[in-house]
């Protein structure tokens, strides 16, 4: 079997190579390991979240953006080392390509993005987003991949695509000194295939997915916990990365830097072993360690910086943190990331969607509430310290701790409203100026103001997710050595390249930076060859 492009794997990555190419009038061949219904990889399940530059959306919200004043941001935030010339030049082809390259082209396509602009990572000292960025699909990215999808079929005339679902890439082949084809099994058969291909494009995301690998990569100077849920595809298991350097020169950069997600919970219906659900935490939740107390002195807040949060929970003396609220603040404020727990948003329901973002999200809360052990509700905080207890199989919980910890925030209102002196209060009022966070933030007030039960407890834990690091690639996407010369016929896209150049986030993303960067690098590896052919 042969073919002009193969992609490794049917993510977002490799979708929109695979796409790219057929267009061009090119034959393609996707190797994909998961099933047909679940084509697409993580997209398929993503929230949809974008970050973007100088879009229209922006503008129209009067937020002055530009690629100049996003690298800045971009640079600090994420820590890139100056010396890594990769990561620095794709940040900043993705800050100065954003717009045409991703929204631009996904609106093109069909994709409409929700008319409001969030405000996300803006850094605990003001050094994250300077200002709005990140932009919604409204559909979710399970509308992106659709579409995508749709228009892969379409562009397949003259049967060019063949798509290779439940087999699995084992190596890559070379004649005359370049990438010529691969090796793959059928995962349900056991048979053993070659596949020859002009160009190979290796798309099969990253490494977080495998525990084994995320724990032996983990930076020795920073916490790691005990336990940690997957928020990853099981398949990213950096099986084809390793079989890259070993085979071909090809090196990984920053493996050790990670995404990864500090308030997560259990699947009620895992898809695979471990699976973790990863909320978006409430800011006005009070963020616990293992006996009740509140972690400090600096309180854990969402919004501000991920990276942070997530060393802050690790370092904890158990793997688990506890958020406490009351239904008030979980029915505007609590959500899980992802399609799967944003219906309206995914069904683009959209009057459904204003009467919950207005009324409160019944629906997950009771859903959660019904179906999750680990969504813990009572009427007093007694009851729930004992259900606490009972579900860590522990006493770690007293009662009277959990009552202190509660009375010693609510004391913040028994004196008005000019004399809250709570970093907490102060962050959410800050989110409360932007407009779309006031309408998911509540307005500050007691955690046992009366008419806002019952509490609510949620049991959480580290969650992996991203693999910030992966694959060294130039601008083309091209695969580069240890002397950083391209590997002939090889490229590499989305997280498998580290979303660029083998980490181009550095330490910290400034968010939603994840499915454009898939897509701009699996753009730049279409024309890269098309202009070699």
């Amino acid at each position: 079997m042969a073919s002009d492009v193969l992609v490794a794997g049917g993510g977002l990555a490799g979708i929109v190579t695979a796409l790219e190419a057929l267009r061009a009038g090119k034959s393609v061949t996707i190797v994909d390991r998961d099933t047909p219904e679940r084509f697409g990889g993580l997209a398929l399940w993503a929230f949809g979240g974008m970050a973007l530059v100088g879009t229209p959306l922006q503008q129209r919200m009067k937020i002055p953006d530009s690629p100049a004043r996003a690298l800045a941001d971009w640079i600090r935030f994420g820590e890139l080392n100056p010396d890594d010339a990769l990561a620095m030049e794709w940040a900043r082809y993705y800050v100065e390509h954003s717009r045409p390259e991703v929204y631009d082209w996904l609106t093109r396509e069909g994709l409409k993005f929700m008319p409001a602009v969030n405000w996300v990572e803006r850094g605990r000292l003001g050094e994250g987003n300077s200002v709005p960025r990140y932009h919604i699909v409204w559909g979710t990215a399970r509308e992106l991949v659709r579409c995508l999808v749709d228009a892969l079929h379409r562009a397949n005339t003259h049967g060019r695509l063949t798509l290779l679902h439940r087999h699995r890439v084992t190596g890559l082949e070379q004649a005359s000194g370049k990438i010529s084809g691969v090796r793959a099994i059928n995962e349900q058969t056991g048979q053993e295939i070659e596949l020859d291909a002009g160009h190979v494009v290796l798309a099969m995301g990253g490494i977080n997915g495998s525990h084994q690998e995320c724990r032996k990569n983990w930076p020795a100077n920073r916490p790691m916990p005990a336990t940690m849920l997957n928020g990853a595809h099981p398949f990213a298991d950096g099986k084809l990365h390793h079989w890259a350097v070993e085979h071909l020169g090809a090196q990984i950069g920053n493996a050790g830097e990670m995404w990864n997600y500090a308030a997560g919970f259990p699947h009620p219906y895992p898809h695979y072993p471990g699976h973790g659900l990863s909320t978006i935490p409430c800011k006005s939740a009070l963020w616990l360690n293992h006996r009740g107390e509140r972690i400090g002195p600096e309180p854990l807040v969402t919004g501000f910086d991920t990276h942070w949060l997530c060393q802050r929970v690790a370092e904890q003396e158990k793997p688990w943190t506890w958020h406490l609220l009351n239904r008030r603040i979980a029915l505007k404020e609590f959500a899980i990331s992802g399609a799967e727990h944003n219906a309206r948003i995914r069904d683009k329901q959209f009057p459904l969607f204003l009467k919950e973002l207005l009324l409160g999200n019944k629906p997950l809360v009771n859903q959660m509430q019904n179906e999750s052990p680990y969504f813990l509700v009572d009427h007093t905080l007694d009851g729930l310290a004992r259900k606490m207890n009972a579900l860590t199989c522990s006493l770690d919980v007293d009662a009277a701790t959990l009552k202190r910890t509660a009375d010693a925030f609510d004391a913040n209102f028994s004196k008005g409203s000019q004399l809250h002196n709570d970093a907490q209060i102060r962050m959410i009022r800050h989110a409360r100026q932007w407009g779309p966070d006031r309408l998911r933030t509540c307005k500050p007030a007691a955690l046992q103001k009366p008419g806002a039960g019952p509490f609510i407890a949620i049991h959480m834990q580290l969650t992996t997710r991203k693999s910030l690091g992966g694959l060294r690639t130039n601008l083309d996407s091209q695969v580069l050595d240890a002397s950083h010369q391209p590997i002939p016929g090889l490229y590499c896209v989305g997280e498998a390249a580290g979303f660029g150049g083998g980490g181009c986030n550095g330490k910290r993303s400034l968010e939603g930076t994840f499915l454009p960067g898939c897509i701009l690098t699996a753009r730049a590896a279409a024309r890269s060859i098309l202009r070699g052919d």
